[in-house]
């Protein structure tokens, strides 16, 4: 399962609801038999990123983003994966 876009509005962040959000993604994709959850964030998105590794997603690699502009600014994009195989 990719998930794509996941946001929480600036003045309701911070109670919770992009971790309930979260987790909600991965009930649904460990109920529809999905075998991992995979995500993209760019490298200044230090929220997003801490929100997923504390949810249990594993960085799985870098790359910078392959375009001029990318290669210029150097934007580089995480990839996070979170394993369903073997959790409850």
């Amino acid at each position: 399962l990719a998930l794509k876009r996941m946001s929480v509005r600036k003045d309701y962040r911070g109670l919770g609801i992009a971790t309930a959000l979260g987790r909600t993604a991965l009930a649904f994709a460990r109920q529809r038999g999905c075998r991992a959850v995979v995500l993209n964030t760019l490298m200044l998105q230090h929220e997003a990123r801490a929100l997923y590794e504390r949810l249990g997603f594993r960085r799985h690699r870098r790359y910078v983003l392959p375009t001029a502009y990318g290669r210029l600014a150097n934007c580089t994009i995480t990839t996070y994966r979170y394993d369903l195989s073997g959790r409850p």
